[in-house]
Parts: C-alpha cells; structure tokens; sequence
C-alpha cells in the first residue's frame, strides 16, 4: 500500500491521471472498463499474481496498452518472461523516481506512436476512453466523441463564459493534453479572478498540486485576474 500511494503521488505530481488497485481483480475491472495510456503492474499481489494477469491480457487481446512490471523479488528468468509476453519494462523495487519517470516517459511515447501509426488493426473488445473532461461521465464514448471532436477540432470554439480557445486533434497526445488542460485552468482562473483557494476547489485540487500544475503548464495566475479585472 505505501508503494502504492507513493508512486501515486509521485505521478499525480507530474501531471498524470492514476487509478490505482489493490489486487488483480480491480486491474481486471478498471481494464474492462477501457485501455489505459499506460500500466504499472507488481508481480506480487494478493489474488493473482502479475505475470499471470499479464498473460491474460495478452490471451484475451487486451494487451494493447503498455505494461511497465515490477518487483522486489522476481528472479531474471522472471523478467525474462515478462518481457517475451509483452511487458515493455521491467523496474526491480525499491524504485528510484528518475529511473521510474524515465520509464513511464518511454512507456507513454511508445503508446502514442502506437496510435498514429497507420499499420496498426483497431484495439479489440474495448473502446478506449476518453481524455479528461472531454465527455460527460455516463456518457457512451462512440455516441459521444463527434461532439466533443466538434468541439475542439475547429479554428476555435467557445467554452465558458466569452472564452475562446482553439485545439487540434493533430497533436501529439502529451501536447493536446497540456494544451486542454491550459485552457481549462485559465477558464476557471478567470472566471474566479484569479483566486488560488477558489480554483483549487473548483477543480478539485489541492492549493500546493495546483500551484506546481500551474507552472508545469506555464500559466501565470496574476497576469489572467488583471486580464478579466
């Protein structure tokens, strides 16, 4: 668990979203639930362990996403087979945050240039899902995807109050993600005048993660409340 919660942090951190489980069958049931960008898996877990749920994955053509393994005690022969099964990574615990930034780094490029490239067949079983905010939670991801492309696919569009922003498709997915993320921070930002304690609850996070976000993106608060004053 405090493995967990700390590569959770860690992650949070540099901007990424995490869901985490516990076991095997939460892992089951969040992939179920559409491909992540990218997978963290320990070998050791209480029900099932994470070689075995690899080799479903690949078994059931679910395995398209990428899958970084982990360990504190596997042998190499373990890695070994890991890696032959799909597995692009395998980071022996305890894990150094530059070593395990650099992987996850590498892990979310190899999943980007998986999706633009032309050759690959569809991913099976699973629509994946969709960014952050793009559609309504509930919402059937195909029904949909043609508004929230019409959203942001032309010169510009309107959101909130008199904002008006324009974002591609085109971009790479780190690149669109910070590009919507921008804009949705500087919607609120303006809308609440700037104020830190107002956005931070209105997005849902805390004032310090707020903060490093906010200079992650380049988005400076101060010059948005004159802006809107």
């Amino acid at each position: 668990m405090g493995i967990r919660e700390l590569l959770s942090e860690i992650l949070s951190d540099e901007g990424h979203a995490i869901q985490l489980a516990e076991n095997a069958q939460q892992a089951r049931e969040a992939r179920a639930q559409g491909a992540p960008d990218l997978v963290l898996l320990d070998i050791w877990m209480p029900d099932t362990d994470g070689v075995t749920l690899l080799k479903e994955w690949q078994r059931d053509g679910l395995l398209t996403m990428p899958v970084i393994m982990m360990s504190g005690h596997a042998t190499i022969d373990t890695a070994v087979e890991a890696t032959r099964i799909g597995a692009l990574n395998f980071l022996e615990k305890p894990i150094a945050m530059q070593k395990l930034l650099k992987a996850v780094q590498a892990g979310l490029t190899r999943a980007q240039e998986t999706v633009r490239s032309p050759a690959l067949a569809p991913r099976p079983a699973v629509a994946p899902p969709p960014e952050d905010g793009a559609v309504a939670a509930g919402a059937p991801f195909s029904a949909a995807l043609p508004q929230a492309h019409a959203l942001v696919r032309g010169a510009g569009a309107t959101v909130g109050e008199g904002h008006t922003f324009s974002l591609s498709f085109d971009l790479p997915l780190r690149e669109a993600r910070d590009a919507f993320e921008r804009m949705y921070f500087e919607h609120h930002l303006g809308r609440e005048g700037g104020s830190m304690t107002r956005v931070a609850e209105k997005t849902g996070l805390e004032r310090t993660h707020l903060y490093r976000k906010l200079k992650q993106l380049g988005v400076e608060p101060g010059k948005l409340a004159k802006k809107n004053q």
